[in-house]
């Protein structure tokens, strides 16, 4: 079961007010359904183009895989190898760093993903979560 529109644009807004909040470069936020479909994405200002590539990487990622990209980065470092055939897999869509973050309902089903990026990755991890917890749902960053 997919998260609703507006619950995504939830996640959206405050991810990018704690990045105001924390200091953070411009922002850019996406969020993924269950099925690795972008719901919702919004860049900031000042925020260079290219970052929805990375967003919805991070966030692919991690909905794909099912695990947040902190996982994902501890799984290239130990074994570069699968993280390289994985990408090779989804065809190159797959950031593996922090910012990746899967979104949980409270039976702990995983029902989204969000990808943030922008700043320092672990900032970008700090972000979603923020965005996540506000729209009631569970971060597995």
């Amino acid at each position: 079961m997919a998260i609703s529109l507006n619950k995504a644009r939830t996640i959206i807004s405050k991810a990018r007010a704690k990045g105001k909040e924390m200091g953070l470069k411009p922002l850019s936020v996406v969020v993924l359904d269950e099925g690795g479909n972008v719901l919702a994405f919004e860049r900031e200002d000042g925020a260079a183009p290219g970052r929805f590539t990375i967003a919805q990487g991070k966030a692919y990622g991690a909905v794909m895989l099912g695990m947040p990209g902190s996982a994902q980065m501890a799984r290239a470092e130990a074994q570069a190898y699968f993280m390289q055939a994985v990408n090779g897999a989804f065809g190159g869509q797959v950031v593996p760093v922090p910012g990746g973050v899967l979104v949980e309902d409270k039976r702990g089903r995983v029902v989204a993903a969000v990808g943030v990026t922008g700043d320092t990755s672990d900032n970008d991890a700090i972000a979603a979560v923020a965005g996540i917890e506000a729209a009631g749902l569970i971060a597995k960053a």
